[in-house]
């Protein structure tokens, strides 16, 4: 499997089947701020609905080669890598074809390990993977490739709904396909200090994962939800806002968790 190449990036995968979450938000964000600090980053979407591919202003209908191609096609991932306003911040993007490889990956042999395959050899730092908000076959295929696993979870009523199927699921695969995965942390996201539900949300959460829970908190912040529609990373949409801080910070916690220092 080309184990040795995968050890020169460290990939993670952020995941929760519920969607409105924030887990957009948070590979986009996240990838964008440890290439601030130096680190070289590939953004993977692996959601057919390509929010991350339109975050960073790209339109689906102009990829011709991107997510679909390289697990499908086995095209060469590092001739389909677009750039991004952030130095060091690369991304493969998707279109709407990749729905379809759900279905055409089914019949492929060793068809969870499709997208391991396809990053053996990339030589970013990171590699994050924007999952889809599903526990399929593309999902499994994040979990398979990755080292770790950020899981988002909105600061609501019914937060933890869900989330033992999908740490089922993180068990399966880590006993049957990917021993080493691990859970890299938890995030809670759309925080509002001024509700006592949200702390409450935090409280229980803090029970059931413990110190796996960031100490970063990301705020309900409008030009977070702004920025997508600009084409923009928060660290270039409005740098100095309450969200644009907490991924800085979240990028800090990360680094400080996988032990890759900052550069710069």
């Amino acid at each position: 499997m080309g184990e040795d190449n995968l050890k020169k990036s460290h990939i993670i995968a952020v995941l929760n089947q519920k969607g409105g979450v924030g887990k957009t938000t948070t590979a986009i964000n996240l990838a964008s701020y440890l290439a601030k600090a130096g680190q070289t980053v590939l953004l993977v979407d692996l959601d057919p609905q390509g929010n991350a591919t339109s975050g960073l202003g790209l339109s689906h209908a102009a990829q011709s080669g991107g997510t679909y191609e390289v697990l499908i096609n086995g095209i060469d991932i590092t001739d389909n890598l677009q750039t991004t306003e952030v130095e060091g911040f690369h991304l493969l993007p998707t279109n709407a074809q990749l729905a379809a490889a759900e279905i055409e990956l089914v019949g492929q042999k060793e068809r969870e390990f499709a997208l391991k395959k396809a990053l053996v050899g990339v030589d970013h730092d990171f590699i994050i993977i924007d999952c889809p908000p599903a526990l399929s076959l593309l999902t499994i295929n994040a979990l398979t490739a990755a080292d770790s696993l950020i899981i988002p979870v909105q600061a609501e009523y019914y937060a933890l709904e869900g989330l033992g199927q999908l740490l089922s699921v993180v068990q399966q695969v880590r006993a049957g396909l990917n021993t080493k995965l691990e859970l890299l942390g938890v995030l809670m996201t759309m925080y509002d200090s001024r509700t006592t539900l949200s702390e409450q949300v935090k409280r229980e959460v803090e029970q059931h994962f413990g110190d796996k829970v960031f100490d970063v908190v990301v705020p309900r912040n409008i030009r977070l939800a702004e920025a997508p529609s600009h084409g923009k990373p928060i660290s270039h949409y409005d740098k100095w806002s309450k969200g644009a801080r907490a991924y800085k910070q979240l990028a800090h916690e990360v680094r400080q968790r996988t032990g890759i220092p900052k550069k710069k």
